[in-house]
């Protein structure tokens, strides 16, 4: 009872104490009715905001409630979610993949590429979504299997774990066995009796200690014996095999010469019986090959391929009625085949394998010791599409200029990490895709692309490439290509002739020091430019560069030498990154002429202070930034213009030297609406969380999206 007055007495003293200070005469009228106003949107407005909240956090929050104090002296509790939240580390690598191309750690795909991320997985790029596909391995019947080391698939294990006895009862249960098995096998015969002998009797201590002696002795023995069994019994079954084997190979052997030997006289025949017909043939005759034909076809789609040798093609051998068999060598060790993938990646071969088999359209010969290619390493294969023949020790000198030129359907040639210094010749017209990165290329001459006319994927970075040893006329045979690398080289200034077509270029990690007005002239399909570290400047880019550009959507030029953000930009840029400069300043109206605007802009690891940062900033973007990323920058307080961003989802601020939110820094007073931010990022500033208004972040749908904790703050 007087828990519950005491309950009682505290409620109405609470409510005397709003009530007096809502009516403090001190505090001025419009004062309290706009405080009135702020208070009525801090509540929850509908049912499924509140259904919102209640749902739980998936991301973990402090354990305490911490309050935080108005001026008026009244404790206003901010959600614990508020106060911090686990969150990864950002990705700085934001350029985003153009629709239809995949993303694969931070580089963009083109689509159809194909890739191997990691041995006997096969990747490619459709339509914007990466298909990966592990090798198939065939099935084994042997009862342990093992994987070599360099290969995808199990073998068959050599070696029989032999499970031996180890403790006591074990020892007894096998002798038990053995002593059942040597009294079935020995014949019955009447034990003749014995004369009893007088044995002089010992203590009985001493007679246990021997009994025990000898079981344990003749345990001893049976365990050696049982050894010396098993291993002989794994020898005889090994001979047995391997005579099994031999007598096989042999009786292949001779089935083949037999059949060789029936395909020669049928063909003799066939030519006899054609000189005296002179080459007259029977409806009948015809019929019966059609019919022959028919299931030889139904043969050939019930046909299943193993995985260790290659299929068994069926040829017409002309002369003959029915076509004869024809068996493909096995494949060397460390290689496999899946349908129509021949896989002999890490196999330590030091040649292309001689395989013979026309439905093979890809082959896999990546890390080898590969050194030279002849001319005639291709011709079992001519239906080719795809070659991979990265990491080996290929040098140009190894390689026959009609290597390639021989596989008619080639689509895809991978040479990367190899030792070439130039593009090999005569490649087929086909080609789509041409990989040599980390190679030691240091000429693109004139003709170093010919015929490349269906080429739309090259890669040449890790080079020796330079504007001195390519030729302003080495890109033009290329029609049609859209993807063109040429990063980690050694260019000062931006190739020239670069190909009309071409939509993503990437020259990162150069040495380019000057853009010219003409670099981009022709390329009027061009989306996406790569150009961070660098050593670029905004004065060292002319106007009339890329602001007349209409596809031009996204530029990085991360980690250069700008001290603000260049002027000029193209009119139809969404996205620019600019991280790791030494930016101070973000002039005036230099995003007033984008148009639809810009949305994504990142600017972290700069030199930003406030003063570097007014509303004209960021005129004609307001309406459309959706990102904004001044973390690691040194503002001492959230920017003017960030509680006029209509669209803006993530706002980083975290790791600069703020100190004080305002109340309408973020939200705006004048704005009844709720913000679209997601993410607003302010940690590991000097911001002291007891002093935040209690109505500073009011407009944030959910609390849990502001980040404020941990603070430099003792």
């Amino acid at each position: 009872m007087r828990t519950y007055t005491l309950i009682c007495i505290i409620l109405v003293i609470s409510l005397y104490t709003g009530w007096a200070q809502e009516e403090d005469p001190s505090t001025p009228n419009h004062q309290r009715q706009r405080n009135q106003q702020r208070r009525r949107r801090v509540p929850i407005r509908d049912s499924k905001r509140r259904q919102k909240l209640r749902q739980p956090s998936p991301i973990p929050a402090p354990t305490s409630n911490v309050p935080i104090y108005n001026g008026e002296d009244t404790i206003v509790h901010i959600l614990q979610a508020v106060l911090g939240i686990s969150e990864p580390a950002p990705s700085y690598n934001i350029i985003p993949a153009k629709k239809g191309h995949c993303m694969v750690n931070g580089m963009a795909m083109y689509d159809k590429a194909v890739w191997s991320p990691k041995p006997c997985v096969t990747c490619m790029c459709s339509n914007g979504n990466e298909i990966c596909d592990e090798t198939a391995c065939p099935p084994l019947t042997c009862p342990k299997t093992e994987i070599p080391t360099g290969e995808c698939c199990p073998v068959c294990s050599q070696t029989v774990l032999k499970k031996l006895p180890h403790t006591l009862e074990e020892m007894d249960e096998l002798l038990g066995k053995e002593e059942k098995n040597h009294e079935k096998e020995k014949p019955k015969a009447k034990v003749p009796k014995q004369k009893k002998k007088k044995v002089n009797k010992r203590p009985q201590k001493d007679n246990t200690n021997d009994e025990e002696e000898r079981i344990q002795e003749e345990r001893r023995k049976a365990y050696e014996e049982e050894e010396m069994r098993i291993e002989a019994e794994e020898r005889r079954k090994s001979e047995e095999e391997k005579k099994k084997k031999e007598e096989l190979e042999k009786k292949k052997k001779e089935e083949e010469d037999r059949r060789e030997e029936e395909v020669n006289r049928l063909a003799m025949e066939r030519k006899q019986r054609e000189r005296i017909e002179q080459g007259l043939e029977d409806d009948d005759d015809d019929e019966e090959e059609e019919e022959d034909d028919d299931e030889i076809d139904d043969e050939d789609e019930d046909y299943n391929l193993r995985g260790d040798v290659f299929r068994v093609s069926r040829r017409r051998i002309p002369g003959s009625r029915r076509p004869t068999e024809i068996h493909h060598p096995p494949l060397p060790p460390g290689c496999f085949i899946s349908e129509i993938t021949v896989s002999c990646s890490n196999a330590k071969l030091t040649r292309v394998p001689p395989i013979s088999d026309p439905d093979v359209k890809s082959l896999d010969l990546l890390g080898n010791f590969i050194t030279s290619i002849p001319k005639e390493a291709f011709n079992g294969m001519p239906n080719l599409e795809r070659i991979d023949l990265s990491k080996n020790k290929l040098m140009s000198t190894g390689i026959d200029p009609l290597a390639f030129k021989s596989i008619k359907n080639l689509r895809r040639l991978y040479l990367d990490g190899n030792l070439l210094d130039q593009i090999p010749l005569e490649l087929p017209s086909t080609l789509e895709e041409l990989k040599m990165n980390e190679n030691k290329v240091g000429n693109l001459g004139e003709d170093s692309l010919k015929d490349l006319k269906s080429l739309v994927t090259l890669e040449l970075e890790g080079n020796e490439l330079s504007e001195a040893n390519v030729s302003p006329l080495a890109f033009k045979p290329l029609q049609h290509v859209t993807y063109l690398r040429l990063g980690r080289n050694k260019f000062r200034l931006i190739p020239q002739g670069l190909p009309v077509s071409i939509e993503e270029l990437h020259l990162e990690n150069n040495q380019i020091e000057e853009i010219s007005e003409t670099s981009f002239n022709h390329t009027v399909n061009l989306n996406t430019v790569v150009l961070r570290y660098n050593q670029l400047e905004e004065t060292r880019i002319p106007p009339l560069t890329w602001i007349f550009h209409k596809n031009l959507e996204s530029i990085d030029l991360s980690y250069n030498q700008f001290y603000q953000v260049p002027s000029f930009l193209p009119k139809s840029l969404l996205h620019l990154v600019l991280i790791g400069n030494q930016i101070e300043r973000i002039p005036g109206y230099v995003f007033g002429h984008l148009n639809p605007g810009l949305e994504y802009l990142y600017l972290s690891f700069n030199k930003l202070e406030n003063d570097g940062i007014d509303p004209t900033s960021f005129h004609g973007a307001y309406h459309s930034l959706r990102e904004i990323f001044l973390d690691y920058n040194a503002l001492t307080s959230v920017p003017d213009g960030m509680e006029d961003m209509r669209d803006l989802h993530i706002l980083r601020l975290n790791n600069n030297k703020i100190k004080t939110v305002s109340p309408n820094c973020i939200c705006s007073a004048e704005d009844e609406g709720d913000s679209n931010i997601e993410y607003l990022h302010l940690e590991n500033n000097h911001i002291n969380t007891r002093e935040i208004s209690p109505y500073a972040f009011s407009c944030i749908r959910s609390y849990s999206s502001v980040i404020l904790k941990p603070q430099k703050v003792k």
